[in-house]
């Protein structure tokens, strides 16, 4: 299976690699990319999945891709819908992704909020937060995802496998709890 990874380059996303790194016959796009050659990309691999900081709108480019319209600070958002739709098996991770899949009504496996630093577990009032929760629930939910992967590309069972595997450890980490809650499947 061709799999188009784009991830923009971001120190503080960094944790999720292990999603990708054991997977074969990957492109992966952190950075310089046009919106063209992105949207081409989309339509010649068989999955696609996206990461890192985003909002409602979509995948933020992070300052790593050149864009169409000089106002939009996006790498995915309305413009790449299209291409997303003949997909069902696409990943969507990053902050309020559920926002952007229910209104362009996508498919795939995709979180809501998720709470990956410090200064978000605070916004979104998570009780009782450290650093090493957020670095223990990143990294968790990254490998897990990984080889979740590594065992199928079907996104409802990469959802059950998931909403198992990481529930264990949302039984007792707080950073975990708030983002188990927030992992879809359309």
């Amino acid at each position: 299976m061709k799999t188009l990874v784009i991830h923009p380059h971001d120190a503080s996303t960094d944790f999720l690699s292990p999603i990708y790194t054991g997977l074969d016959d990957v492109t992966l796009v952190t950075d310089s990319w046009s919106h063209n050659q992105i949207k081409e990309a989309i339509q010649t691999h068989d999955q696609v999945i996206m990461m890192g900081h985003g909002s409602p709108n979509g995948l933020f480019a992070v300052g790593q891709f050149p864009t169409n319209n000089p106002f939009s600070s996006y790498v995915i958002g309305t413009s790449m819908v299209e291409a997303l739709k003949q997909k069902d098996n696409s990943i969507f991770i990053w902050c309020n992704a559920d926002q952007f899949i229910n209104k362009h009504d996508l498919k795939g496996f995709y979180s809501g909020m998720f709470v990956s630093e410090v200064g978000e577990a605070f916004y979104c009032k998570v009780p009782s937060f450290t650093q090493e929760a957020v670095d223990e629930s990143n990294d968790t939910f990254a490998r897990q995802l990984g080889e979740c992967l590594g065992a199928t590309r079907a996104p409802e069972e990469i959802h059950a496998q998931i909403r198992e595997q990481y529930g264990q450890l949302a039984e007792h980490n707080l950073i975990a709890e708030y983002n188990h809650k927030r992992l879809y499947v359309k």
